[in-house]
């Protein structure tokens, strides 16, 4: 004979949410993977910021905003007795100009960032195996 099924309890039962915790210790950065990240992200933000520049380029010029700072320039440049300045303000806005000292900026960019990423990986590394590392507490929720 099988004894008698126990009887449901009578409230609404919640469920029991036993979430599991996973101590880690994050000891090394490779620098090799570090650098290779810090590369795509950097390039990734030079093509961002060379696209946001000519947007920006294009939007000013069709305002005539570049005209005007020209013919502002050249106002205020003009010694009116023959005594002018050699200077070009409409080559200083040229998209030629502004796009290649765009593209300098971003190139340097990626080249600091890619280093400093590297070197910061390292120090990193050589401060882990001094205090042991950053303590990371993981936990499952669902």
């Amino acid at each position: 004979m099988t004894a008698p099924a126990a009887a449901p309890p009578s409230g609404p039962s919640k469920p029991v949410k036993d979430s599991r915790k996973a101590h880690l210790t994050v000891s090394r950065v490779e620098p090799w993977s570090v650098m290779k990240f810090s590369f795509v992200i950097s390039l990734v933000c030079f093509i961002i910021l060379f696209v946001a520049i000519a947007v920006i380029y294009a939007v000013l010029s069709g305002l005539g905003v570049f005209d005007a700072v020209t013919d502002l320039v050249s106002s205020l440049t003009d010694g009116g007795e023959g005594d002018e300045l050699a200077l070009n303000p409409e080559s200083w806005f040229s998209p030629a100009k502004v796009l290649g000292y765009t593209g300098l900026i971003g190139a340097m960019n990626i080249v600091l960032i890619t280093a400093l990423a590297t070197v910061g990986a390292m120090l990193y590394n050589l401060a882990a195996d001094l205090v042991g590392g950053i303590d990371v507490t993981l936990s499952e929720t669902e």
